[in-house]
C-alpha cells in the first residue's frame, strides 16, 4: 500500500499560543487579538489554519474549521459597513443553519419565492415573459436576500460564541515554504500548515502562492443601492433584461428592495450623479413602475464588471475562496454563492484530512480541493458570461435564440423544474454544509 505522510504534531485548540513576554493566549476564550497584543510577541503565534479575510466566505471558512474542531485563527481587520446585499442560494441558508448563523440573520432576510424575467429591450426580437416559481420544486424559496452587514454581523457573533481566535488586523505579508505559510503582521506573524485567502480579488494569499489570474474587464458598470416602494414585492425578484445588461430587483423585509442596475460606464456615471429624487423617478420608470413610486435610499455602489479566474485555486499550502479564485459579474446571484460552497468544500477537505491524522496542507488535500471547484467555478462562470453577452448584441440570430431558449423554458415544465433545481443546488456541487449535514 502507498504510504500516507503524517502530519508534525497539531497544536490543540484548547491551547493555542503565543509565547512572548506577556505570557499565552488562550482560544478557549474568545480572542480578539489587537496589533498592540501582537507587538510584544518574540515568537510566531502558531495554528493549525490560518483563514486571512473576514468577508462571508472567509468567516464561513473559518467558523465550518472550528465547527469540524481544526485548530483556526481568523485574520481580518474590521468590516465596513456595507449596505450591498447577497442573494444566498437554498444551501447557503442550509450551510448557514447547520453552522448556527441562520437564526440571527432570518429577520433581516426576505424569501426570493418567485424570480420573474421581463425583456425590456426594444430589439424586433423579443423574449418572453418567463416566472419561475419555488413551489414547482417543492421549496418555499429559492433562497434568501439579506444585507451584508446583517449577514456579516451574524457571523461575527456566530464565531464570538464558538470562541473563534480573531486577529483584527489586516495581513501585511504572506510567505510560503515547504512545511508551512507565515502570515506577517503589523508586529508579529502567524504561522500555519495551511492558509485559506479569502482575502478579495486583489488577494496577497493568491500572490504569494504564485497563481496568476484570467481577467477579462466588461465595457460595463454595475450601480447598486437599495430603495423602498410603494407597492409590496409579494417575495418576487424580477430581472428586466436591457440593451446595456440586467436591471434587477431582489426583495428585502417589507416593502423595500435591492437593485442591481447594469449600464455603460456614462450612463451609470449619469445615473449616479443625480439626487435622491431624480434617481428615484429614473428608477421607477426603468422598473416599468411595478412596484409603483420609488424612494432610493442613501449608500450607492458603483463597480466596473468583469470576470476573472484564478489559474488554480490552491497551492503552496494555500487554498483560495471567494474572490480570491473568481469573479463573476452580479448576475443570477452566482457570486458568493461559489464563494460559500467553495468554503464548504475546503473545510469539508482538510477535516477529513484532520481525522485521518494528515497534513491538511499537502499537495494531495488542495489538488482534491481545487479539481472538485473548478467544474462548478467554471459553468456558472460560463453561464453568466453567456446570458450578459447575449444582451449586448444587436445580432438577430442570437436574440432569436435567447428568445427561444426563454420560450421552451417556459413552455417544458420538467426543462423548467430541471434548470430550477439546477440554479439553487448544484448537482456536481454539494458538500455536506449544504446539505444541511455538519463537516
Amino acid at each position: 500500500m502507498p504510504s500516507r505522510s503524517r502530519a508534525p504534531p497539531r497544536p490543540c485548540a484548547s491551547n493555542l499560543s503565543t509565547a512572548g513576554r506577556r505570557g499565552t493566549i488562550i482560544a478557549g476564550e474568545f480572542v480578539k487579538v489587537e496589533a498592540a497584543a501582537v507587538h510584544n510577541l518574540r515568537d510566531h503565534m502558531t495554528a493549525e489554519v490560518a483563514v486571512v479575510g473576514g468577508g462571508p466566505a472567509g468567516l464561513v471558512s473559518a467558523i465550518a474549521l472550528k465547527a469540524g474542531g481544526v485548530d483556526v485563527v481568523l485574520i481580518a481587520p474590521p468590516s465596513p459597513d456595507d449596505h450591498r446585499t447577497t442573494a444566498l442560494l437554498a444551501g447557503s441558508v442550509k450551510a448557514l443553519a447547520t453552522l448556527g448563523a441562520w437564526q440571527s440573520c432570518r429577520p433581516h432576510a426576505a424569501p426570493l419565492a418567485t424570480l420573474r424575467i421581463v425583456d425590456g429591450t426594444r430589439r424586433p426580437l423579443r423574449a418572453p415573459e418567463v416566472c419561475f416559481a419555488a413551489a414547482e420544486i417543492g421549496l418555499e424559496a429559492f433562497g434568501h436576500n439579506i444585507e451584508n452587514r446583517h449577514l456579516l454581523a451574524a457571523l461575527s457573533a456566530r464565531a464570538a460564541e464558538m470562541n473563534l481566535p480573531h486577529i483584527a488586523e489586516a495581513a501585511r505579508a504572506v510567505s510560503s515554504d515547504p512545511d508551512g505559510v507565515t502570515v506577517k503582521l503589523a508586529a508579529g506573524a502567524v504561522r500555519a500548515r495551511l492558509v485559506v485567502g479569502a482575502d478579495g480579488q486583489r488577494s496577497l494569499c493568491r500572490t504569494a502562492a504564485g497563481i496568476g489570474t484570467h481577467r477579462r474587464a466588461y465595457a460595463q458598470t454595475a450601480l447598486t443601492l437599495n430603495l423602498g416602494h410603494a407597492r409590496p414585492h409579494h417575495d418576487t425578484a424580477t430581472e428586466f433584461h436591457t440593451e446595456s445588461g440586467p436591471f434587477t430587483l431582489v426583495p428585502l423585509p417589507g416593502r423595500r428592495s435591492s437593485l442591481v442596475c447594469v449600464l455603460d460606464p456614462p450612463s451609470a456615471a449619469a445615473l449616479v450623479a443625480l439626487d435622491r429624487a431624480a434617481l428615484s423617478r429614473e428608477i421607477e420608470r426603468r422598473a416599468h413602475s411595478s412596484l409603483g413610486a420609488m424612494d432610493a435610499e442613501p449608500g450607492r455602489g458603483v463597480f466596473p464588471l468583469a470576470v476573472e479566474t484564478a489559474h488554480s485555486f490552491a497551492g503552496a499550502r494555500i487554498a483560495l475562496v471567494g474572490e480570491a479564485a473568481h469573479v463573476v459579474p452580479p448576475i443570477g446571484a452566482q457570486g458568493l454563492n461559489l464563494g460559500l460552497r467553495d468554503a464548504a468544500t475546503l473545510a469539508e477537505l482538510v477535516v477529513d484530512a484532520r481525522r485521518r491524522s494528515l497534513d491538511v496542507g499537502a499537495p494531495s488535500v488542495l489538488a482534491r480541493y481545487a479539481s472538485q471547484r473548478r467544474a462548478d467555478v467554471a459553468t456558472r462562470r460560463i453561464a453568466v458570461d453567456l446570458l450578459n453577452r447575449s444582451l449586448l448584441t444587436d445580432l438577430l440570430l442570437v436574440q432569436g435564440a435567447r428568445g427561444l431558449s426563454l420560450y421552451l423554458v417556459d413552455r417544458i415544465g420538467p426543462l423548467r423544474r430541471a434548470l430550477m433545481r439546477e440554479g439553487v443546488a448544484p448537482a456536481a456541487s454539494q458538500p455536506r454544509l449544504m446539505r444541511g449535514e455538519m463537516v
